[in-house]
């Protein structure tokens, strides 16, 4: 039997097969968050055939501070329900699941996007732009914490099979996670328990809106590939307790300037983040990274390299590359 084609069944979550859509930003929302009918259109189609398990989506910011770019998908406000629902409603229809990716830009966001100087673990200048943050405070910080609670009870609301907290990228979880954008004297910042303490109390918070049975992924930048910043060995430590706290499923990327790491090559190669975080935890992982050949994502799995397959470039290329993925093993 293939691979691929094989279920999986992750508590309440079946899925068909074990290929996945990884969020790719896209850019087509209405200038204010909401659901456009470019952004209708563009999902229909991606899933059009329900070749691909499952499917997720851009990431969506929570609070408008925490905005990334202009024409960013919106879950921050409640107004942004019916829009969202008409979207789950799209790919639902063409036969496939879809999680929400819930994100807070941190200091990777511009001040001429949200209007006001960008925050942070620290006042430190983030690699991706260079411009100083203003460092959050502990009412911040909770603040936040809330503002990932109300998200994901919209995302529910929305009819959203499940959600996706974003901690790489270099985005604000992830700007925790790391050493280079996290000095923080207190009790969010020091060792890799700390450093992922507002991580625990999202999926806390998270768990506590959605409830045990609604699936809730993890994207975590395992290593940073700078030096001085995130360690495959803290990643494994964190993706231990994050297990432990709920988290249904991780979906693993690196670098954090971004997932294009110069040095990294070939197909699946963030392979080496998956396999080792795979041996620590008792939950699925999702393998991403330059996967262009189902025969190289099948080889992937039958190695144990992870529990399901990310492709994004391939699909966003091509629509129909699922379907002939699917089609040519079978």
């Amino acid at each position: 039997m293939s691979y691929l084609l094989k279920p999986l069944q992750v508590g309440t979550l079946a899925l068909t097969n074990r290929l996945v859509m990884p969020p790719m930003a896209t850019a087509k929302a209405e200038p204010d968050g909401k659901v456009s009918q470019e952004i209708l259109d563009y999902y229909a189609e991606k899933s059009e055939g329900g070749y691909i398990s499952l499917i997720i989506i851009e990431h969506s910011f929570i609070k408008p501070e925490g905005k990334a770019s202009i024409k960013q998908l919106s879950v921050a406000e409640d107004g942004m329900v019916e829009g969202l629902k008409k979207l789950a409603k799209v790919i639902h229809g063409n036969g496939s699941k879809t999680m929400m990716q819930l994100n807070h830009a941190g200091s990777a966001a511009l001040e001429e996007v949200i209007g006001t100087t960008p925050v942070a673990p620290s006042a430190v200048a983030n690699p991706r732009r260079g411009d100083r943050p203003r460092e959050l405070t502990r009412q911040e910080i909770a603040e936040i914490i809330e503002a990932f609670q109300n998200a994901a009870r919209r995302a529910k609301e929305t009819g959203f099979d499940g959600v996706e907290i974003h901690s790489a990228h270099g985005y604000l979880l992830n700007q925790f996670l790391s050493p280079l954008t996290n000095r923080r004297s207190d009790e969010y910042g020091g060792d890799i328990h700390n450093r992922i303490r507002i991580h625990l109390q999202v999926i806390e918070a998270v768990r506590a809106a959605v409830g045990e049975d609604f699936p809730l992924l993890l994207r975590l930048g395992a290593s940073d590939f700078m030096a001085g910043g995130t360690t495959l060995e803290d990643s494994q430590i964190a993706a231990k307790e994050f297990a432990k706290a709920g988290i249904t499923i991780l979906d693993i990327s690196g670098g954090f300037s971004g997932y294009n790491v110069p040095g990294l090559t070939g197909q699946g190669y963030f392979a080496p983040l998956t396999e080792a975080i795979k041996k620590v935890v008792p939950i699925p992982v999702i393998l991403t990274g330059g996967i262009t050949e189902v025969r190289v994502a099948e080889r992937l799995l039958a190695e144990g390299k992870a529990d399901l397959i990310g492709a994004g470039r391939a699909i966003l290329n091509d629509s129909q590359w699922a379907k002939g993925a699917v089609e040519s093993l079978r």
